[in-house]
């Protein structure tokens, strides 16, 4: 009887022990649970804060527009074009004031789309829009483009564009960058200030679309002025050039990858001049270069108006100027276009038919496209380079045209 009374107090002992010991395992468990959810709604507000900020990131990604410009080297860039127009004594006249009479004040028509569909018709495939901008700012600091300039030269910039056709926009005639150190700061506010609102304004455009930082500058009035200049000249180029670089590299919009002409002294073709030229490091430059070869035959109006391709004499300078912008740039990896080049009118067809052929051959065999320099001009005294009637959109002489265009397609008859 003791036994069994012993039992069952043990029974009851260890059944006393057992829920003590699981109640108190209970509340430790819930406890531990109140932590654990804690824990829990910590880390989900963590998360979702951070898929909030990744949301933002991506957000403020798809708000930049997309780039809609090839990102490919210069040097491979100018292989899709051999020969080019420029549109000459149009807006890079400077009378008429800042009207946009200007466009016309040196007797050329008002520019039209059908002179570029022409173009492209016959075989152009780039084109060279000069243009003077000096007559058509707003006053220091700031020096704001006209808005109706703006809008005409790119109304202009479009007729070439959507006819197929690349492009070079220049600054040209301007009379504020005389390369001397007294004026370079200011000429490097005024280059930077224009170029930025150019930039701007053209910055969704692609790879068609090429800017030029400024045409022949040289110490304009000197006894220098076409013979190379002087070291500091030399390096007052450099530096505005390298600021022209950096200042479409900063802009928006395609323009860190849109190609950049840069020229040498006066865009010279001599190579003394090319001796402390400075080309940035970017693989979006092409140097500017401008060759009337040979002088005597193709810009001296009192020289002479005869020229064979069957004549060493007459064409050793333009095998001198072709082997020599191909052995200082383009086998260096740096291309170079021939952005102003012509043989004036002398009564002389023949020659300059032939001499046109043969330039054009010589230039397309070393990878150095050419843009003939048409100004208009067909009667008178002067400089006659007109190619293209503006007015009637004929060519007055379709035989040098036919001779430019035989060159690029016969390059290799020459060796």
């Amino acid at each position: 009887m003791m036994k069994k009374k012993g039992s069952i107090l043990i029974m009851i002992l260890c059944f006393f022990i057992s829920f003590t010991l699981t109640s108190c395992n209970k509340e430790q468990n819930d406890i531990l649970k109140e932590d654990i959810l804690k824990e829990d709604t910590v880390s989900v507000e963590d998360i979702t804060t951070n898929e909030e900020k990744e949301n933002t990131i991506e957000e403020d990604e798809s708000s930049q527009p997309p780039l809609t410009i090839r990102d490919i080297p210069s040097i491979e860039l100018v292989k899709e074009f051999q020969i080019g127009w420029n549109l000459g004594n149009t807006l890079d006249a400077t009378g008429g004031g800042a009207l946009l009479t200007s466009e016309m004040s040196w007797g050329n028509p008002k520019t039209s789309e059908e002179i570029f569909i022409t173009l492209k018709e016959t075989g152009f495939q780039i084109v060279r829009i000069p243009v003077s901008w000096g007559n058509h700012l707003g006053p220091e600091p700031e020096y704001i483009i006209h808005d109706v300039w703006l809008e005409r030269v790119k109304e202009i910039v479009d007729y070439a564009i959507d006819n197929d056709l690349y492009v070079i926009l220049n600054m040209h005639h301007e009379e504020w960058h005389f390369p001397s150190y007294d004026n370079l700061e200011k000429a490097r506010t005024i280059l930077t200030k224009v170029w930025a609102q150019i930039a701007d304004e053209f910055k969704d455009y692609d790879e068609h679309l090429i800017f030029e930082g400024m045409n022949e500058p040289r110490m304009k009035g000197t006894a220098l002025e076409w013979n190379g200049g002087n070291a500091e000249a030399r390096d007052v180029i450099n530096q505005l050039n390298q600021s022209f670089v950096d200042t479409i590299r900063n802009s928006e919009g395609n323009n860190p990858y849109r190609h950049l002409m840069i020229p040498t002294y006066a865009a010279s073709s001599d190579p003394k001049t090319w001796k402390d030229f400075v080309i940035p490091e970017d693989d979006k430059i092409i140097v500017s270069i401008h060759s009337y070869t040979p002088y005597n035959f193709a810009l001296n109006i009192g020289g002479t108006a005869q020229w064979s391709s069957e004549n060493t004499r007459d064409t050793k300078d333009i095998d001198y100027l072709i082997n020599n912008i191909y052995n200082s740039f383009i086998s260096k990896g740096y291309p170079v276009i021939i952005g102003e080049f012509g043989a004036l009118d002398k009564d002389n067809t023949q020659a300059r038919v032939d001499w046109a052929k043969y330039y054009m051959q010589k230039a397309s065999e070393k990878g150095i496209p050419c843009i003939w320099w048409d100004n208009g001009a067909f009667t008178g005294g002067g400089e006659l380079f007109g190619l293209l009637d503006r007015r009637e959109n004929i060519w007055k002489h379709q035989d040098i045209v036919d001779a430019l265009m035989e060159g690029i397609s016969n390059k290799e008859e020459i060796e």
